[in-house]
């Protein structure tokens, strides 16, 4: 006899497919500029410019380029079937780009003075996984 065995508290977490072309050019330090050129909706280049920007002390550019991560992520993870909730795993690679634009997209929203975004983008990444923020520095 076979036991399935189901999550009975929410949804299964969601994994986006990897990307290896893209992942690889992140991987190996290629600028992340010339990575959303080649795949424009590939969050970690997006999360990447933000990182460097924020880095360089520009909340204003690190925010557009965390939004647009962060809006690109959310479009594929509604094609990977999530609904709006539930869980995206941290350890799972492909995630990764999502939650560190989501992440960059909160610390930029602190920056610039946008706390209700500060705390909407914090509390929607420790839901995502609650390892996220503190893998992120946001703990």
């Amino acid at each position: 006899m076979v036991h399935m065995v189901e999550n009975l508290l929410g949804p299964e977490p969601t994994r986006l497919p990897e990307r290896p072309e893209a992942q690889a050019a992140a991987d190996g330090g290629t600028d992340p500029a010339k990575i959303v050129r080649a795949y424009p909706d590939f969050s970690e280049a997006w999360a990447l410019l933000a990182e460097r920007a924020l880095h360089a002390g520009d909340p204003v550019a690190a925010y557009a380029y965390a939004r647009t991560g962060y809006h690109r992520g959310l479009d594929q993870l509604r094609r990977a079937g999530w609904k709006g909730f539930g869980p995206v795993p941290w350890n799972h690679r492909p995630n990764q780009g999502f939650l560190r634009a989501l992440a960059a997209l909160a610390r930029a929203a602190r920056e610039i003075g946008e706390d209700e975004e500060w705390e909407r983008c914090s509390k929607f990444l420790a839901e995502s996984d609650a390892e996220a923020p503190a893998a992120l520095g946001l703990v």
